[in-house]
């Protein structure tokens, strides 16, 4: 069984408001729930503020269900002198059964501003 890849950034339940027309959760809200946990990481990996900037290389491997436990980890992969890149993983736990396996992955990019929303260099440690 593989695990999940970096720490623990976010943790919620699918709820039937966020289906889509064919009674799934929609990806959109899975997607959401990525880049949260994603900025929190990069947020915390330069102990400042960011902004997302893109979203690369999603994959969507399975379908997330009404009661599903979503479990958001997030990975540092660069620092650069203005952006964070942050692979994500979404897995799910299944409810009643016990299965734990990831749903979707991405890599998403976030990038440091100043109070005005102008990038801003990343302090070097």
């Amino acid at each position: 069984m593989s695990h999940p890849k970096g720490d623990l950034a976010l943790r919620t339940l699918a709820m039937p408001a966020d289906t889509n027309p064919h009674g799934r959760i929609f990806g959109g809200w899975l997607l959401s729930q990525m880049d949260i946990a994603g900025s929190m990481t990069a947020n915390k990996a330069i102990s400042s503020k960011t902004v997302t900037v893109a979203v690369d290389g999603m994959k969507f491997h399975s379908p997330v269900h009404v009661g599903d436990v979503i479990c958001c980890y997030g990975e540092v992969q660069r620092i650069g002198n203005t952006s964070v890149a942050v692979n994500v993983e979404a897995w799910v736990l299944r409810q009643f059964s016990g299965e734990r396996f990831k749903v979707t992955e991405g890599l998403f990019s976030y990038v440091h501003i100043d109070d005005e929303g102008r990038p801003l260099a990343i302090p070097k440690s």
